[in-house]
């Protein structure tokens, strides 16, 4: 269990964390004198149980949990207190139990076992809910999980009613102007025309997505079109989500970043070639070119060479021409007394260049490689 525990009187609190330590399956993640830290913390990160001081000056421990339990209502809640009186109002808050101090080790373990009974229930009604999640994918092409959680892309009617969708999706929960939609798509036709394109691509949607019904819904509203979504996971969403909620990387986070990095597998919609995709393409890749780099690169600094040499071969798998990947390479494999990768890694660098630049590599590298074969 991940717990914080927050009291503005520091040998409580410092006595708290000690009994709690000694005890298993318990990760004291934080301690805080100040409430309004402790808040943030929590707002942030993943905690199972915080342990509350009731009296506080400025934010006491009822007004903590209600702002705690406003944003996170899973966060079990257990009061410390010295004084009995503030137990029925503790109860009606939705805390799960409270203990007097001085704490000891038997009513600590007592406290524990009714919460990790709590926080398992919890984890067992996340699951339920997620798996009654839509997923969609984005990367590296649209594609719907069937009942078997199997991704399968959907046969569209044309093209145009799966750029449309693509469109919506991306700006979902956004009221899109008919009159945006036609410059975006039929820019080409006259007004007459174009509208009647507008409703019969709008119409294949709608029949496409029959079938997902109890997640998106595509509504008409006065001059535009909006399509909602409800209990819908999108891959690439929630990727760019959850990286922009983690802490820079670090040994402490790099277990959380490469697991996030699962959820992105491939290029953003890689062979859609739609003109106004281009910048949004752009962007996410780069989040995710930034975010492969600086993983290889502290992989590096860490002397874990399996690792580095592993992100900067994905980054080369996705980007073939990226040269600061292939030149760490061959600096690694020089570093390594492996001449025969090293050389071997110029000349794909070499090869990637010519094919798709038409080009040669940087001068610095060049000089470098010769330098090293001399």
């Amino acid at each position: 269990m991940r717990v914080i525990c927050i009291d503005d009187e520091r040998l409580s609190l410092d006595f708290l964390e000690k009994q709690l330590e000694e005890l298993d399956d318990v990760s004291v993640q934080a301690t805080f004198t100040n409430p309004f830290d402790g808040l943030e913390y929590i707002l942030q990160e993943d905690i199972d149980l915080a342990f509350l001081d009731i009296q506080m000056p400025n934010l006491n421990g009822i007004e903590l949990a209600e702002k705690i339990l406003e944003e996170k209502p899973y966060v079990v809640i257990i009061f410390v207190t010295a004084y009995n009186e503030f137990a029925v109002e503790a109860f009606q808050l939705n805390a799960l139990d409270y203990i007097v101090k001085p704490t000891t080790h038997d009513r600590l373990n007592m406290t524990l076992k009714r919460a990790k009974k709590e926080i398992d229930l919890y984890a067992k009604e996340k699951q339920l809910q997620k798996e009654h999640l839509l997923h969609i994918k984005l990367t590296p092409f649209l594609a719907f999980a069937d009942e078997n959680n199997e991704f399968k892309p959907l046969q569209w009617r044309t093209r145009k009613a799966e750029e449309l969708f693509v469109y919506l999706l991306q700006n979902s929960n956004v009221l899109i102007e008919k009159s945006s939609l036609i410059e975006l798509l039929w820019g080409d036709y006259d007004i007459e025309k174009s509208y009647a394109l507008l409703y019969t691509t709008i119409y294949n949607v709608r029949k496409q997505l029959k079938q997902y019904h109890k997640h998106i819904k595509l509504t008409n509203r006065s001059d535009g079109y909006i399509l909602e979504l409800d209990k819908v996971e999108v891959d690439i969403f929630t990727w760019e989500k959850e990286i922009a909620s983690l802490s820079p990387v670090s040994e402490e986070t790099i277990e959380d970043y490469e697991t996030v990095m699962e959820l992105n597998d491939g290029v953003y919609l890689e062979h859609y070639d739609y003109i106004w995709l281009e910048s949004e393409k752009h962007r996410l890749n780069s989040i995710w070119m930034r975010t492969a780099s600086q993983m290889a690169n502290y992989y590096k600094a860490a002397s874990d060479w399996k690792n580095s040499i592993k992100w900067f071969n994905d980054i080369i798998e996705r980007y073939p021409t990226t040269e600061e990947a292939h030149f760490n390479l061959m600096k690694m494999y020089e570093k390594n007394g492996d001449f025969t990768l090293m050389m071997k890694q110029y000349s794909e660098l070499n090869k990637a260049l010519r094919k798709e630049l038409e080009g040669r590599p940087s001068d610095f590298i060049v000089e470098w490689y010769v330098d090293k074969l001399k």
